[in-house]
């Protein structure tokens, strides 16, 4: 019976990794806005200092 439920979990976390792949790869082309980088223009003075 645990033999059963550890051949279980193990196929559950190899459909899991696949099924993280295929997001990673698919998921730009279909939601191309949840993976697109923020856009803004960030702005910060420097101060150089020669000590």
């Amino acid at each position: 019976m645990l033999w059963r439920i550890l051949k279980i979990l193990i196929v559950l976390a190899v459909l899991a990794a696949i099924a993280l792949v295929v997001y990673a790869y698919v998921g730009p082309i279909i939601f191309p806005a949840d993976f697109a980088a923020p856009s803004e223009t960030v702005t910060a003075p420097v101060t150089f200092s020669i000590e």
